[in-house]
């Protein structure tokens, strides 16, 4: 499968996207989902490190960068709207180091990436603040050498890494913007009131909110001023509910009700190509 758009235009059509307005910004995890998401209509869309990882067996932040980078050229290429990367931490700990996987990442054919500031350190979980900053502030110069225009978004994990301090979240995300962050992004924040002082603190530039439950709609986050909206691997935990209950019907009690509820198999190939 291969877009028919060129990088450079749907590069050019995801940051018109971040000028006004609020639009949501879906999850795959593979190329076929991404095309039906694609098909329903939404404008663009958003690889996610958790659902990917869970199509080759492994947890959540344990794929390698060659894993991840050929993943996201897949998804790139298999659709014609801008595609965001959960680029995860830049799959280093050093600046140096970080640049050189944006600028690998620049070349797969995304619109946009994002780098996180978690360390997967219990006792640790977020890098000190002085090396976050210096991390995104390294990622935007890769991009920048790249002159790719991919748009680069800050994440502050705090909230689901064991931190839930907002004032710590916003000063990390006000000093990613001030390093060059195009977005900002701080998943876990369910509270209004913290999704307004978020908003607030980086204007004008544009955040993007998670919702990876009912906490909210669509329109109440545009009117808190939320620019973006992705729902991270909610999407592939919604199919692995279905496969899970299915699955588990006929291994316990020998029948197949579940499957009676699937849908046609034309629902899922009506977008997909016979190349």
């Amino acid at each position: 499968m291969k877009a028919k758009s060129n990088a450079a235009d749907r590069r050019r059509a995801f940051r018109e996207l971040h000028q006004s307005g609020c639009f949501v910004i879906p999850n795959p995890w593979d190329a076929g989902s991404a095309r039906l998401l694609e098909q329903l209509g939404f404008k663009a869309l958003a690889t996610t490190s958790s659902g990917f990882a869970w199509t080759l067996g492994k947890r959540d932040n344990t794929v390698t960068l060659a894993e991840a980078l050929a993943h996201l050229q897949l998804v790139a290429n298999a659709v014609d709207v801008p595609v965001n990367a959960d680029f995860e931490g830049g799959f280093a700990i050093e600046p140096a180091a970080v640049a050189a996987n944006v600028a690998a990442a620049t070349e797969t054919g995304v619109a946009g990436l994002s780098i996180e500031d978690s360390t997967g350190d219990d006792a640790e979980p977020l890098f000190d603040f002085a090396l976050a900053v210096e991390r995104i502030r390294a990622a935007r110069r890769a991009i920048d050498e790249s002159r790719t225009g991919v748009l680069l978004t800050g994440r502050s994990e705090g909230f689901i890494a064991g931190r839930p301090d907002i004032a710590e979240t916003i000063r990390r995300l006000s000093a990613y913007a001030e390093a060059g962050a195009d977005c900002l992004y701080a998943p876990g924040i369910h509270k209004m009131e913290d999704i307004a002082a978020v908003v607030k603190a980086v204007a004008p530039k544009p955040v993007n909110l998670l919702v990876g439950s009912d906490f909210t709609t669509v329109a109440e986050a545009a009117a808190l001023g939320v620019r973006r909206i992705s729902v991270g691997g909610a999407l592939a935990r919604a199919a692995w509910t279905g496969f899970l209950a299915a699955a588990k019907e006929i291994a316990t009690q020998g029948t197949f009700t579940g499957l009676a509820r699937a849908v046609r198999s034309s629902e899922i190939e009506g977008p997909f190509t016979t190349e």
